[in-house]
């Protein structure tokens, strides 16, 4: 997909087809083939570029880049389900990271012929999270039926919650600060009207011997 967008990008997107058309000349063809050769090698890591350097044409290279990644062979799609049931949100990865992780997967997974109802990713989702977020994950299946449950509204959920317990934990740590701000004021006061009292007490003066 990105390397379909690179194309598009520097208008190289038509040697995608591995047909010249009749109104591009011979000569021009080559050169925009030539082109989109350099820019998906460079697009590549170098382990992967070393796999596909024999082709000779740009749909070539797509056609064996889709066969290495895309193809729906038994291999590929063992690989995926291992990493789509072994995807959990890590302490103190962003919720957003996690989320997006896990839509690369199923998006892969669809590629190789392997689709998953909407219902099946949302609670994909809610299963995958940490256990400090069973609350939430309790709260949202209690909220509404799972027949109703989209991808969508649950990714929804989850980063408002998550938005919620990130301003909720700055708002705890400032409650502290003021806190202890008030607590060393009260005891400065405290020290302040002890040494006034000392002071008092000091300048008093006995009647009986002076």
């Amino acid at each position: 997909m990105q390397i379909e967008a690179l194309l598009v990008q520097k208008d190289l997107d038509i040697v995608l087809t591995g047909v010249r058309p009749e109104r591009v000349e011979p000569t021009d063809w080559e050169s925009k083939d030539r082109k989109a050769r350099a820019v998906v090698t460079l697009a590549l890591s170098k382990t992967v570029a070393f796999n596909i350097m024999k082709e000779t044409t740009t749909s070539g290279m797509m056609l064996a880049l889709s066969n290495m990644y895309e193809k729906p062979s038994a291999a590929n799609k063992v690989f995926l389900i291992r990493e789509l049931v072994n995807t959990r949100k890590r302490e103190g990865n962003s919720v957003t990271e996690h989320i997006n992780k896990l839509n690369s997967i199923l998006a892969r997974l669809a590629s190789v012929g392997i689709k998953f109802e909407d219902e099946v990713q949302a609670l994909l989702l809610l299963s995958s999270l940490l256990d400090s977020w069973s609350g939430t994950v309790t709260m949202i299946s209690s909220s509404s039926s799972t027949s109703g449950f989209t991808f969508e509204g649950i990714c929804d959920l989850i980063l408002s919650e998550d938005v919620r317990r990130r301003s909720s934990s700055g708002s705890s740590s400032e409650l502290l600060n003021v806190g202890r701000g008030r607590k060393n004021n009260r005891d400065s006061r405290s020290r302040n009207r002890n040494r006034s009292q000392s002071r008092a007490r000091g300048d008093v003066t006995c009647w009986n011997c002076r």
